[in-house]
């Protein structure tokens, strides 16, 4: 067992050498559990389908987008010229 004061130490330090000042300073990468929630906003933004992101994230697919929906708020354009190529094809 790794006592949490230890592991709070490293990742800290990991942050410290890891990340820009102002980086630092924000909430990027705080706990180590956020690198899971990167890693759902890479996989979705990047098109992995839904099933497939719920699989290697563990859960289900209605878990994947009642947690992680959110995510992809902004993307309108990418996901027009998403749906545009689609229907052309």
């Amino acid at each position: 067992m790794i006592p949490a004061s230890t592991l709070s130490r490293v990742w800290e330090e990991a942050r410290r050498i890891g990340l820009s000042p102002e980086q630092q300073l924000s909430p990027l990468a705080g706990r180590p559990y956020d690198l899971r929630h990167a890693c759902a906003t890479l996989l979705l933004n990047s098109g992995v389908p839904p099933k497939e992101a719920a699989r290697r994230l563990g859960h289900s697919v209605d878990v994947l987008w009642k947690v992680y929906a959110g995510c992809m708020d902004g993307d309108e354009e990418r996901i027009n010229r998403l749906i545009e190529r689609a229907l052309a094809a």
